[in-house]
């Protein structure tokens, strides 16, 4: 048994390692399903790779793929219309250099909560983040961990109604939607950004005080480094438009730009509770749609109609301020592709790890140190694979793909609301995700021309630690709210 546990962590580490040297998931993940499979002899390795690796591959793009690609072209249409830029120059001008880091933080958080990518949110405010840093003297060493805070925390994973896939995916395991368990949400949120904030402005003034400045830096975007440009591509993302990125030369008003982030929550808000109930979905039950249930794609209904209705309004207010609608729309489409691709990837990575026989024996384990609670176990399963892969969504999907069924078992064997399993799996995906190999780490580190060594003690910070923090939180919570 020790030897077949070897078979599936030494796939795990080399995956690991080479994602973190840039090589393609779409190469990665076979090739480690395979290892796996030969290394545990316990799938014939052809049959591993065409029936379950591409099956579990398949079942995560025909579940999600229009999330990814209407969120992709929305993303697209508020970079170009000039209202992520148009937000971020309207934050920066009420808080004032002054509040460098808040400004940052806020600016990270507002677009990404509306479904900007965090990639082009991060190339985006980093000229912003740099000129407000120098202005007020704060060491720009802390621009990657104001970036985190904003972009790789509460809003990808915490605050109820985020169309981040990191809240979509526990949808059709759990029957929830968006908004699920909103009071654990918000309350984790006050609790990554309260204390991140703590944290960076306490370091920044113990800095400042001992009379370190800026420092020596140049300040512009130079051009990309190989491992930048890789993990970047990797993520789907065309760098010579990215690192145009600035700010619009004719851009709507403030609230025209938060107008679209408005209507997604709303949207999303109002088709759950008012016309999801007066919708007629029994023939969901029929084999031409899935013998699913309202229930189990209310959730992702809910934000393909929010996104499009956005989408739709964008490109009616905006029409003016684009160059080029057509390649606007061409290039958001094309954006999506590669990150379903890498997320499904791993999901079909997982789905192979999960049908080895020693996988049996990792389960069990964590179900036995959990407890009997499935918050825990949720939580230890999710947080343990998206660490190993370096993806919040990528380890959250395995670790469902593999258990889901058994989760929802379990919580409601012991009453466990789902909602609160959703939250609790959400926020465990964003927890320890952001290890050094993490891509989107690798990148923001980049873009900031700035190494570990300079910065990641803060993203570990921001990104990790406190994430960890009001996951243990929540969970406490969730325990006392169902004994009472």
């Amino acid at each position: 048994m020790t030897v077949e546990l070897l078979g599936i962590v030494v796939p795990l580490l080399l995956l690991m390692f080479l994602a973190f040297k840039g090589v393609t998931l779409l190469i990665l993940a076979p090739l480690m399903a395979i290892l796996a499979a030969v290394l545990t002899g316990g799938l014939p390795p052809i049959a591993a790779y065409t029936q379950v690796f591409m099956q579990n591959t398949a079942d995560f793009i025909f579940a999600f793929f229009p999330l990814f690609f209407l969120g992709a072209i929305f993303g697209k249409l508020m970079e170009d219309s000039g209202s992520a830029s148009s937000i971020a120059s309207w934050v920066v001008k009420k808080l004032g250099s002054g509040n460098a880091i808040l400004a940052v933080v806020i600016c990270c958080a507002v677009l990404t909560y509306g479904g900007v990518s965090l990639f082009v949110v991060a190339f985006a405010i980093f000229p912003i983040a740099s000129a407000l840093f120098r202005d007020a003297k704060v060491p720009k060493r802390f621009i990657p961990g104001a970036i985190a805070l904003g972009a790789f925390t509460f809003t990808m994973s915490a605050l109820p109604g985020t169309p981040a896939i990191q809240n979509a995916i526990p949808m059709p395991y759990f029957g929830t939607t968006a908004f699920a368990a909103p009071g654990l949400g918000i309350i984790a949120a006050a609790i990554m950004f309260g204390f991140g904030m703590l944290w960076l402005n306490r370091r920044a003034s113990a800095a400042m005080r001992a009379g370190e400045g800026y420092g020596n830096h140049e300040d512009a975007v130079l051009p990309p480094s190989r491992d930048m440009r890789t993990q970047a591509q990797n993520e789907g993302f065309d760098l010579n438009e990215i690192e145009a990125v600035q700010e619009h030369p004719a851009q709507p008003g403030v609230a025209l730009a938060f107008a679209p982030i408005i209507i997604v929550v709303l949207v999303n808000l109002l088709f759950v509770e008012l016309l999801v109930p007066r919708l007629d979905t029994e023939y969901l039950a029929l084999p031409l749609f899935g013998e699913t249930s309202i229930e189990a794609v209310r959730g992702v209904w809910a934000i393909v109609v929010a996104l499009t209705a956005s989408i739709l309004f964008l490109i009616a207010a905006n029409w003016a301020y684009y160059r080029d609608l057509r390649k606007t729309l061409n290039k958001g489409a094309d954006a999506s592709i590669l990150p379903i691709f890498n997320t499904a990837s791993l999901v079909g990575f997982g789905g192979v790890i999960a049908a080895l026989p020693a996988f049996g024996l990792v389960t069990d384990s964590l179900m036995s140190a959990s407890g009997g609670n499935p918050l825990v176990s949720v939580a230890m399963s999710v947080t343990s694979l998206s660490a190993m892969t370096g993806s919040a969504s990528g380890g959250m999907s395995i670790a469902l793909d593999a258990l889901g069924e058994s989760f929802r078992t379990m919580a409601e064997s012991t009453g466990t609301s789902l909602e609160a399993m959703h939250r609790v799996t959400s926020v465990a995906s964003g927890a320890l995700d952001a290890l050094p190999h993490n891509g989107a780490v690798i990148t923001v580190l980049a873009i900031s021309k700035l190494t570990h060594g300079d910065s990641y003690l803060d993203i570990f910070v921001t990104a990790v630690v406190i994430p960890f923090v009001a996951l243990v939180a929540i969970i406490l919570l969730a325990g006392v709210l169902a004994a009472i």
